[in-house]
């Protein structure tokens, strides 16, 4: 694949309600991309991801997702821009009372794929990925923080997603098992081209997992080539 934008912000000003979060926002993201966000907490982290996928309405200037038009997203368009994006949270939102197949069908029906036997490809092919393809029968209790963790990866990548946003992913993880999940981002962003977009507050990930920075402070959005944390 050849590199281009996957996600590309002109001038956009981000709010909560009636208060200014982030303003003047312009960046890109290339499909090859592994970019880390950081920002104190209430720093607009977590706006900045809510209007990527749809969740606040975009009120001034322009952007785009893999040429989705976020400034003409409604109700009814809106599982189309996520059938392009993979969302991987900190607090796992895995279905307990479902198995980790019913957990991944579950995605893929609720995004418009009603083909039983394309549904179980899918399923088999995004556990491969993640090196759970033996757990598909188990519950998410079941399972280690770190093997849900990757359930929540595989879940991410069901629909082939242009990019995965990932809010904290390690934050619940000890330190073996995070690195763990980090191999796994990095893998896929570097074999299958998909762009990470990764929020956290773990300096010590972007020390042992450099990459580009964007970092939210002071109401603005500012895109560093370095990993070196000022």
């Amino acid at each position: 694949m050849s590199d281009e934008n996957v996600i590309s912000f002109k001038d956009v000003n981000i709010y909560q309600g009636k208060s200014l979060v982030l303003s003047d926002v312009t960046f890109d993201i290339h499909n090859t991309e592994f970019i880390y966000m950081i920002g104190k907490t209430g720093s607009g982290k977590s706006s900045l991801l809510k209007t990527i996928y749809g969740d606040l309405t975009l009120n001034s200037g322009s952007a785009t997702v893999s040429n989705f038009d976020l400034a003409k997203a409604t109700w009814k368009n809106i599982p189309y821009l996520r059938r392009k994006l993979g969302i991987v949270f900190q607090d796992f939102q895995l279905l307990n009372d479902r198995s980790v197949d019913e957990n991944l069908a579950f995605v893929l029906r609720a995004t418009g794929t009603t083909d039983n036997s394309l549904i179980r490809i899918k399923t088999d092919e995004a556990l491969r990925r993640v090196g759970l393809q033996s757990k598909g029968f188990k519950l998410p209790f079941e399972l280690s923080g770190g093997e849900q963790q990757r359930v929540v990866v595989a879940r991410a990548i069901i629909n082939d997603p242009v990019i995965i946003l990932a809010d904290e992913p390690t934050g619940n993880l000890d330190p073996e098992t995070s690195d763990d999940i980090m191999k796994l981002l990095h893998q896929l962003n570097r074999e299958y081209k998909t762009a990470i977009l990764m929020a956290t507050h773990n300096y010590d990930i972007l020390k042992k997992f450099p990459n580009k920075i964007m970092r939210c402070a002071g109401g603005k959005v500012i895109m560093e080539e370095s990993t070196v944390i000022a």
